[in-house]
């Protein structure tokens, strides 16, 4: 049975599975199953049973571009942003948004982000608890290439959604085994960063020593052994990193400074995955600054190619219901029919590409001669996209401004979006996408988690803070070679870190990088880095004015506080285990 045709299971209802006896309801699951005769012991025996348990993994560790931005007072818990919206590179435009759920946690509302906590935590340790079922009864399944692959699935996602509670709350309650509250007396105490990054990178290590380089078609998508050793590389990475050393508890990260050890034990871990030899950068081709862009934006609608090493897989036919999505439709311009634009790169993010071929900067002229990628990441006024020049300006009518198609509204609902911050997002589209308006058929691109790019970047980075220059500098320019940009001679950690915005822009490490390196305070603010926009306007002369200046109400819209490094744990957890809460929440 292939991933998309059993990928249907997962939005029937999968993220509130955690199988407990025979009498539990797995109706959405397993359809054609008498629910009186399903047992665990079925489940166990039978192959295609075994798929459908260890999908419900894959989907609750991402929603990837499946996005729900609920604005009804009943829903909004339910939210499930595009991870992009939290950082300082893109944002939304539709004003109705502005009263979802993630716009309060993004707000700093204490409410919202213990909803967001409370159920990131849950699920998290709801699928621990599935997985730790299914090794509990690994000696009752047959043995076998597929028993090794099930079991390595396992252990690579029990270590990966440790990894993600350990970066949202700090170090967590560390759980090995089955465990059932209701007849077992056991309390769990909070772990610490050490014991953390060991026991996640020992599941990536059981994963790896289990999983195949690769699939057959028909398994496409599923975890592979590089992607348990890109976990064991990103674990130390992770508490390597400057914000967790010197902290006051060891829940926070390392009570003294660990940072080289830590490190020295990623870049061992990076380079046994860049020697393994399974992934490659695409090759980007062309010689003409459209050319380049073009086959550069490919890397990102080419479904597991040889640079993907975990990606979330969505609908290979774009039907909604069977994990499409509406990417290409949410993020397209009014001239595409667009009513959203829901993914507005900000004047914040466009500052970050650098000039090529010698150039310096001209504000008269300022989408000239820059960095190759930024063509291919952002549509700006007078780019082409799909044989349309966008027209994102506003001409001078006497004493009236006005708007271009692509700042006029589509359609007669006012309560549309248009840019707001004068981009519309390029970056994994596809333009090959016509079904707008469609119930059935949306996006069929997929998400990608982790890539070959990132790999070399972590390392480059990692290599830096060890002292290595050299060897930074070369992973960094295997980037730029493959972008057309001119290499470095010599990098700075600034370079490095420029490099990851350009390269990795838009994508999920970006927003946890704040975290990591202790910048989400500053960064994050809107009253420190307030989102801006650009504002082109076509005078009476026919001379074009670019004019950048700060989004409204940022220092209300986007609000940080120094207790949003680590959420809040549930207030039962604390009580109920006896455990510290994380500094400064008090329960509501």
């Amino acid at each position: 049975m292939t991933m998309d045709r059993i990928r249907k299971y997962l939005l029937g209802g999968l993220t509130a599975l955690t199988l407990t006896a025979a009498t539990t309801s797995c109706d959405d699951l397993f359809k054609d199953a008498p629910i009186d005769k399903l047992t665990e012991e079925s489940i166990w025996k039978s192959p295609i049973l075994l798929d459908e348990y260890t999908l419900v993994w894959y989907h609750n560790a991402s929603n990837g571009f499946n996005t729900l931005m609920s604005t009804s007072w009943l829903l909004r818990s339910m939210s499930h942003p595009f991870t992009g919206w939290y950082t300082d590179q893109i944002t939304y435009s539709l004003s109705g948004w502005s009263r979802t759920g993630f716009a309060d946690e993004q707000a700093g509302k204490e409410k919202a982000i213990a909803r967001t906590a409370s159920s990131n935590w849950g699920l998290c340790y709801e699928m621990i608890q599935h997985i730790n079922r299914l090794l509990a009864n690994a000696d009752k399944i047959a043995n076998g290439a597929a028993k090794e692959r099930i079991l390595g699935e396992a252990h690579f996602f029990r270590g990966l959604y440790y990894y993600q509670l350990l970066r949202r709350f700090g170090a967590p309650m560390l759980i090995k085994d089955l465990y059932d509250p209701l007849n077992d007396s056991r309390k769990f105490p909070r772990s610490n960063y050490e014991e953390m990054a060991d026991y996640i990178a020992g599941e990536a290590d059981e994963a790896a020593r289990r999983l195949p380089v690769k699939y057959e078609s028909q398994d496409e998508g599923r975890i592979t052994k590089g992607a348990a050793m890109m976990l064991k590389a990103k674990i130390y990475f992770w508490v390597g990193s400057p914000a967790f050393q010197n902290k006051s508890k060891d829940y926070y990260g390392f009570c003294t400074d660990r940072s080289k050890e830590m490190m020295q034990k990623a870049v061992a871990a990076y380079e046994e995955l860049i020697n393994a030899g399974y992934y490659s950068l695409i090759p980007v081709t062309g010689k003409t600054e459209e050319e380049i862009a073009e086959s550069y934006g490919k890397i990102f609608t080419t479904r597991n190619s040889a640079e993907s090493i975990y990606e979330v897989q969505h609908s290979a036919d774009g039907i909604v219901e069977e994990f499409g999505h509406r990417l290409d439709e949410d993020a397209a311009s009014p001239f595409f029919a667009g009513t959203k634009s829901a993914y507005a790169p900000t004047q914040n993010h466009v500052d970050e590409y650098g000039m090529r071929d010698g150039k310096t900067y001209d504000p008269d002229h300022p989408y000239a001669n820059r960095d190759y990628r930024f063509y291919a990441n952002v549509s700006y006024d007078g780019s082409t996209y799909n044989k349309h020049v966008y027209d994102i300006h506003y001409t001078m009518n006497g004493n009236k401004k006005e708007a271009g198609v692509d700042l006029t509204y589509y359609g007669t609902n006012r309560n549309a979006g248009v840019t707001r911050t004068g981009y519309y997002m390029r970056k994994f589209l596809d333009p090959t996408t016509t079904l707008f308006g469609d119930s059935k058929y949306g996006s069929k691109q997929n998400y990608i988690i982790w890539r070959y790019a990132e790999v070399l970047l972590d390392y480059a980075e990692a290599q830096y803070r060890l002292g290595n220059t050299a060897k930074a500098t070369e992973a960094v320019n295997k980037i730029r070679t493959r972008a057309h940009m001119d290499q470095l001679t010599s990098v700075t950690l600034e370079q490095i870190l420029n490099e990851r915005r350009v390269e990795l822009a838009f994508e999920e490490s970006i927003y946890w990088d704040y975290f990591r390196l202790g910048t989400a305070y500053d960064q994050l603010n809107g009253s420190t880095n307030p989102l801006r926009k650009m504002e082109v306007v076509k005078q009476a002369d026919g001379t074009m004015t670019y004019s950048i200046s700060n989004l409204k109400s940022q220092s209300t819209e986007r609000v940080f506080r120094p207790n949003q490094y680590y959420y809040p744990i549930p207030w039962s957890e604390i009580r109920y285990h006896g455990i510290e809460q994380n500094a400064d929440w008090t329960e509501q």
